[in-house]
């Protein structure tokens, strides 16, 4: 029978506290319901979006407060911890079941294996159906995960939890690594979801799917009905009115100043003036006291009621200026990296890699060439090999056929792992390492602007978010000695939260290098400028058409 008090909810979190082992403190307080409908999850990174998702998962023990669910919750996190030896069936936990179906159909007798299928007699055809949805309808069930690349593995995740029928459903990144295709799949699911769905996402688009927005703070979400435009809109309006406030009351803090220090000088004006005129009055020394004194006690009760008026103006500014949302935006000016219009950055002809034996690139490999400031997004499906074809350009992979041409220019890249930094070392001593060239309080300077500021900056890589490990990962790329006068980037915006995202699109307007990017992020393409496409498809990299 279903709980009364839980009608129309399918999770509840009372009071929410949690603290990491070391007493960082992430949440206190927070309470939230959420029902049978679509919310998104935003905030910045950092903030505890993941945090609070394996919290209402049941992955993580509060220190404080409860979850309390109802039905069926199926949690997908943002990094799936799963072995490239496994196959599809053990990735989606069929494979038992499957092999006892497979038996039985062999005429085994053994009951064991009837209480191992239970009820999941069609168990095949509904796993294949829910592959189907994500786009994996050909795929064989024994194939092992190392075969497949990041954006099936996140689908196949996603298949895993639509099979456990659950009433709600919890994503964490859903659409990252996920190619144009394989997105719009899951966009088609999220849409025809009809079960409780929580995303924490940065994908604009999916976020627009979303029936209600939560922005999560430390001790509650403040919730947004409608999609993420009208919470975009929301907050937009919310801002300018609290600026305005401020500015208000910044005038009136300003006003009650100059008009106590105006009531001030009336009084002392006010004191001399009295003092005379009692001397020159010739009135006998103790009344001339007592009125001395009347005159001062008057003064001093104006100075109380203009201090108190100060006061209340003072507090009510620090309220207007904490209603404000903390500005995060990143400072992005970046080194001097003109480009003449016809210098070759980079010339390939013929480029071709072998994996296993087998050519990845058809016929004679692929051929490409950079020249001056252009802006080149490189498209395709997962698996396609964009990310070789960046490897190699960068000069981290050598090709196995073809003639490579480099010019004067430093080729910096940002790899999609985010795997060049030490992660035990701190965020300063990573970054120092890469740019001895500058002082230490360039530095410390530079790194403020990528909002690593304070202890922010001693952190080790190893504990960022993943928004705040691209971060300093690209400050060092960027600020490393020379300029960068061609930058690749493979998924930048992978894990970014959506103000992250905006400043690294202004950051990347202003950039006036070259710029070859892969992504799958429609918006964040155009925002960029890109001026030319190539598209990456069986084996042949050409201009779309």
């Amino acid at each position: 029978m279903t709980d009364v008090s839980f009608r129309g909810l399918c999770l509840r979190a009372t009071n929410l506290g949690f603290s990491w082992p070391d007493g960082t403190p992430v949440f206190d307080g927070l309470s939230c319901s959420f029902g049978p409908q679509r919310s998104g999850l935003v905030g910045p990174n950092g903030s505890g979006k993941s945090t609070l998702m394996r919290l209402l998962a049941g992955q993580l023990k509060p220190t404080a407060g409860q979850v309390e669910t109802h039905g069926v919750v199926a949690y997908l996190p943002q990094h799936l911890p799963l072995s490239g030896e496994a196959s599809v069936a053990q990735v989606l936990g069929v494979h038992a079941k499957l092999d006892a179906l497979r038996a039985i159909a062999e005429g085994a007798a053994d009951p064991s294996l009837l209480d191992i299928v239970g009820e999941d007699w069609d168990l095949e055809e509904r796993t294949r159906a829910d592959l189907a949805r994500l786009g994996l309808s050909d795929i064989a069930l024994q194939r092992r995960l190392d075969s497949f690349s990041g954006g099936e593995i996140v689908s196949l995740g996603i298949a895993a939890q639509l099979l456990r029928r659950p009433d709600l459903l919890l994503l964490d990144e859903p659409s990252n690594n996920l190619d144009r295709a394989s997105r719009q799949h899951l966009y088609r699911l999220v849409e025809t979801w009809r079960g409780g769905l929580i995303v924490v996402s940065h994908d604009r688009e999916l976020l627009e799917r979303m029936d209600q927005i939560a922005e999560i703070g430390p001790s509650a979400l403040r919730v947004y009905g409608g999609c993420f435009g009208f919470y975009q809109a929301a907050v937009d309006g919310q801002t300018q009115a609290a600026q305005q406030d401020v500015r208000n009351l910044r005038q009136q803090v300003k006003r009650e100043q100059r008009e106590q220090q105006q009531a001030r000088e009336r009084a002392e004006r006010r004191s001399g003036n009295a003092g005379r005129s009692l001397a020159s009055a010739g009135l006998p020394r103790i009344v001339a006291g007592n009125r001395k004194r009347g005159a001062q006690v008057a003064a001093g009760k104006s100075a109380d009621v203009h201090s108190a008026r100060l006061e209340e103006a003072r507090q009510r500014l620090g309220e207007a200026r904490r209603g404000l949302r903390e500005s995060s935006e990143l400072d992005l000016s970046l080194p001097a990296t003109r480009v003449p219009t016809e210098r070759l950055l980079f010339d390939g002809r013929q480029l071709q890699l072998r994996r296993g034996g087998r050519a990845l690139f058809a016929g004679g490999g692929v051929d490409i060439a950079i020249r001056g400031p252009e802006r080149i997004a490189i498209l395709g499906a997962n698996g396609a090999g964009k990310s070789s074809l960046l490897r190699m350009i960068a000069g981290e992979l050598a090709p196995d056929a073809g003639d490579v041409r480099r010019g004067a220019g430093r080729i910096a890249s940002l790899s999609q792992r985010l795997d060049a930094l030490d992660p035990d070392a701190s965020v300063a001593a990573n970054f120092a390492a890469r740019t001895a060239h500058l002082s230490p309080l360039e530095r410390a300077n530079l790194l403020a602007r990528w909002l690593f500021r304070g202890d922010r900056g001693q952190l080790p890589v190893g504990a960022l978010s993943g928004g705040e490990r691209l971060r300093i990962c690209l400050a060092c790329v960027l600020h490393a000695q020379p300029a960068p006068q061609l930058l690749l980037l493979d998924e930048p915006t992978n894990n970014l939260d959506l103000s992250t995202i905006e400043d690294l699109e202004r950051a990347l307007r202003a950039y006036e290098g070259a710029l070859l990017v892969v992504s799958h992020d429609e918006r964040f393409i155009e925002a960029i400028g890109i001026t030319r496409r190539l598209l990456l498809a069986q084996g042949r990299l050409q201009e779309p058409r």
